[in-house]
């Protein structure tokens, strides 16, 4: 199942027992903002974002095969 901005922050939403109005205030943003990403506007603000992520505690992670490998080869190397 394909896990998309849109319905994470509706379901979550939803699962607080949270009107779009409601998380908008909780998040500090405007109420149209909660009703565009759940809608898939892709042009909202990555601050924007995270308020609303940290209003639903949500924890957005990223992960960089690129730092993987150094994380894992610096663990390899022998320490002097």
């Amino acid at each position: 199942m394909e896990h998309n901005l849109k319905l994470i922050i509706k379901q979550h939403r939803q699962v607080s027992g949270l009107t779009q109005a409601g998380l908008a205030k909780l998040a500090g943003v405007g109420k149209t903002v909660i009703f565009d990403i759940e809608h898939g506007k892709e042009t909202v603000q990555f601050d924007t974002l995270k308020k609303v992520f940290a209003a639903l505690n949500i924890k957005l992670v990223f992960q960089s095969p690129v730092l993987d490998r150094a994380a894992k080869a610096s663990i390899k190397e022998p320490v002097e």
